[in-house]
């Protein structure tokens, strides 16, 4: 019997969106992933270590090919699916989304969109199958959500070269990355480019930032290039301009909206089972109305942020999103998120702080996604800029 998909938290049946074939093969990676990743996950994030073994399960299922079909598996698929299948990986773990995100999303879609064909010929393939890692390093010490106008990382051309100069923090999967997206600022046109810089470059130190509560097996890491020298051949070369940069970040943070929606489904699942499964004063707390209120209202968040983030893939797919969209579809999501896992922790009661149950683990990595890829102000504004036609960016 094929494997099924329990779409309970899926109350306006968003599922069906999709075709039954892809459908299955959802509830097949479904399977894999509990069988084969989730126990190497779980054990990594009390750790804070990443399990580097999931790296070769995770190559088996070709994700690439979701987000690049001409490197997939022949497959026609739905531009809903690359969504639905993100949000299986942030069941399993948000760290494996991020992880994935970073890499398939970040990384690969700077070359893809950024880099010129030979430039993609060259890097895609390892990237592809996961024989080569990649990161992306946007974010500095000083800069988050002013980066654009005040990025301090720079690169002079010296002939044939160029020289890079600066730090970058937060950088998801520096540690151990084969291939780094490095942003910085030209001095000679104050315009900022795109390099790729390989592992083991002179003047490259990575350090892996410890003490976190969030995406703990995520490995995050401070960054400095002191002189580091790149050829020219590894300037992306469509990369002109901070407006080129956030065409790539527009994709992603409709990326980082589904991560949203998966957290929030995996907490809306446990906070069920456990309502149902949990009892006091002789019956399961589901049965009490505080519970139920929690639990649709719980229930709500999910279907309303499911509404948003499937429009926004369809418009994506008809290349028809905004950078706008893609804000409200990121403040929207990882809001009702933060809310969410925080009425799931609150109904466990004292067994929400504990590990052994995973909303604990949920509840901490909840706060990371909040933060990352603009806040829910920056992004806010974004779209206050587009509603009213007037800029508050100070």
């Amino acid at each position: 019997m094929a494997p099924h998909i329990d779409t309970n938290p899926d109350f306006f049946g968003f599922y069906e969106m999709l075709s039954a074939s892809e459908r299955e093969e959802l509830a097949q990676l479904r399977e894999y992933l509990e069988k084969e990743v989730k126990p190497l996950m779980s054990a990594a994030w009390e750790s804070s270590q990443f399990p580097f073994e999931v790296v070769e399960k995770l190559a088996k299922l070709r994700l690439a090919g979701y987000l690049y079909p001409e490197y997939g598996d022949g497959k026609e698929r739905s531009p809903l699916f690359p969504g639905f299948a993100g949000i299986e990986l942030a069941r399993v773990d948000p760290s494996l989304f991020v992880f994935t995100g970073v890499h398939l999303g970040l990384s690969m879609g700077s070359i893809y969109g950024g880099g010129d064909e030979e430039q993609v010929r060259r890097w895609f393939p390892d990237m592809v199958e996961m024989r080569k890692i990649g990161a992306f390093a946007l974010t500095e010490p000083e800069g988050g959500s002013d980066v654009a106008g005040g990025m301090r990382t720079t690169a002079r051309r010296d002939g044939d070269s160029w020289v890079i100069n600066g730090a970058k923090r937060w950088i998801g999967n520096a540690t151990f990355a084969d291939l780094i997206v490095v942003w910085a600022r030209d001095l000679a046109d104050n315009q900022i480019k795109g390099f790729v810089v390989a592992k083991g470059t002179p003047g490259l130190t990575t350090t892996k930032i410890e003490g976190k509560i969030a995406l703990r097996t995520v490995q995050n890491a401070d960054i400095v290039l002191d002189g580091v020298r790149v050829p020219e051949a590894d300037r992306l070369q469509r990369i002109l301009s901070w407006r080129d940069t956030a065409k790539v970040l527009a994709k992603t943070r409709g990326g980082v909206a589904w991560l949203a929606l998966g957290i929030s489904m995996r907490a809306y699942e446990l906070a069920r089972e456990y309502a149902l499964s949990r009892t006091q004063f002789g019956k399961p707390i589901a049965s009490y109305q505080m519970i139920q209120d929690l639990l649709a209202n719980m229930l709500g968040n999910v279907t309303s942020v499911f509404g948003i983030v499937a429009r926004l893939n369809q418009l994506v797919a008809e290349d028809r999103a905004t950078g706008q969209q893609a804000a409200l579809a990121k403040a929207v999501a990882t809001t009702r998120m933060r809310e969410t896992v925080a009425w799931a922790r609150e109904l466990f009661g004292g067994n929400g702080i504990v590990l052994d149950y995973e909303i604990a683990k949920l509840f901490g990595d909840a706060e990371g996604v909040y933060s990352f890829e603009g806040t829910r102000q920056m992004n806010n504004l974004i779209v206050g800029k587009a509603i009213t036609g007037i800029s508050a960016f100070v």
